[in-house]
């Protein structure tokens, strides 16, 4: 890789969020709402624990950013490319104040319960 940053980046009041948190047959979407859905499965304490349903949501957009950056950063280039100053982010667009927020996702954390499994430089 000869880039030196990669932006995942998802955006508040997402469609495809809240059709993913509801239990419901949406035909040609099923496979994309997989996706989420499995992140809403790997967080559903800490997401049910939120009562407020905008607030769910919002924190749904932001784990599922960090859910994909940590599938980018399995793969074992951008790794290669990590070790050589590639910056990983996981940024959330705001579409009501036109903010752009930084998640400042810790990968050393997240990772480490997994990190024996993925990480070709052990």
């Amino acid at each position: 890789l000869k880039v030196k940053h990669i932006v995942v980046c998802g955006h508040y009041n997402c469609g495809g969020i809240k059709s993913a948190m509801i239990p419901k047959d949406l035909g040609i979407m099923n496979p994309w709402l997989r996706n989420i859905r499995d992140v809403y499965r790997l967080h559903s304490e800490e997401l049910n624990a939120i009562e407020n349903e905008g607030m769910r949501y919002n924190r749904l957009v932001e784990l599922n950013v960090q859910e994909q950056c940590v599938n980018v950063v399995k793969n074992p280039f951008v790794q290669r490319a990590m070790e050589n100053g590639l910056e990983v982010h996981g940024w959330v667009f705001d579409l009501f104040t036109g903010k752009l927020i930084d998640l400042n996702l810790n990968f050393d954390k997240i990772l480490e319960n997994i990190k024996e499994i993925y990480d070709i430089n052990e």
